[in-house]
């Protein structure tokens, strides 16, 4: 079987528990430290730096940009998600299997939010969501090729900045970690914390969750956009190693720039 396609139907696999943790790593869950996942949807460094190579804080900020605020349908959503082509070196298709969705649910409200990302279906509910699989690929062939599943969503007026914002708070609010029961299990995280995130959108905010996988650590990385009413979540994640996996800042801001 092609890495291409183990690496894919491991995404698939994925957004019924959105990274393999959530089927219950203290609940039995298949051990995927094979390397039969790839990068799971990861990089192999720190999280995305700017493009340009230059720090953050010596660059003037970009400017903002504009939105129509229009709440898109999900042939709206189709229309604004990358496609391949588009950006190079990367193949971008829909991600399969989405019909079902995770059902962690946290011991801890205050995580909710998370987990809801968790489960590929972030609050408040949205308008309308699409899920793309990108996959880079410069690294055909390997093991560990990067795959980052995209879930772009659109929201009635107010409620794309609200997710963003409870967001945000459940990272500050859930750092020490929570757990969680769903119908595979319970789950355990044990970290929770803000990454660096590259400028784009009108929102740009990045996490990671650390999970565990048979009691392995599994770094999971959440990266989240908004311009108007419109909200991308990108997700990747590591099941090879511990180290931390990267989004890059190229298919964000490609990405975002797409956005109405």
């Amino acid at each position: 079987m092609k890495v291409r396609t183990t690496v894919r139907a491991a995404a698939a696999a994925a957004l019924l528990c959105l990274a393999a943790v959530a089927c219950g790593p203290d609940g039995g869950a298949q051990d995927d430290r094979s390397g039969r996942t790839g990068k799971g949807a990861a990089g192999t460094g720190a999280p995305a730096s700017p493009a340009d190579g230059a720090p953050a804080s010596s660059r003037p900020p970009a400017p903002a940009p504009t939105s129509d605020g229009r709440t898109l349908t999900e042939a709206g959503l189709t229309e604004v998600a990358l496609t391949t082509g588009e950006l190079p070196g990367w193949e971008i298709d829909p991600l399969q299997g989405t019909e079902e969705r995770g059902t962690e649910k946290p011991d801890d409200d205050a995580c909710r939010p998370l987990t809801a990302v968790i489960n590929g279906s972030p609050e408040p509910a949205p308008a309308a969501t699409v899920f793309r699989t990108a996959v880079d690929t410069a690294e055909e062939g390997q093991e560990d090729q990067t795959v980052v599943t995209e879930i772009l969503t659109s929201h009635h007026p107010g409620d794309a900045g609200q997710l963003l914002h409870t967001v945000r708070d459940a990272v500050r609010a859930c750092a020490g970690g929570f757990r969680t029961t769903s119908e595979d299990g319970p789950s355990t995280y044990t970290e929770v914390k803000e990454l660096p995130a590259p400028d784009a959108g009108q929102e740009s905010f990045a996490y990671q969750v650390t999970g565990s996988l048979e009691g392995d650590r599994v770094p999971l990385v959440f990266h989240l956009v908004r311009t108007g009413s419109t909200v991308v979540t990108f997700y990747a994640a590591n099941y090879l190693a511990d180290t931390v996996p990267e989004i890059p800042a190229a298919l964000v801001t490609a990405q975002a720039a797409r956005l109405p």
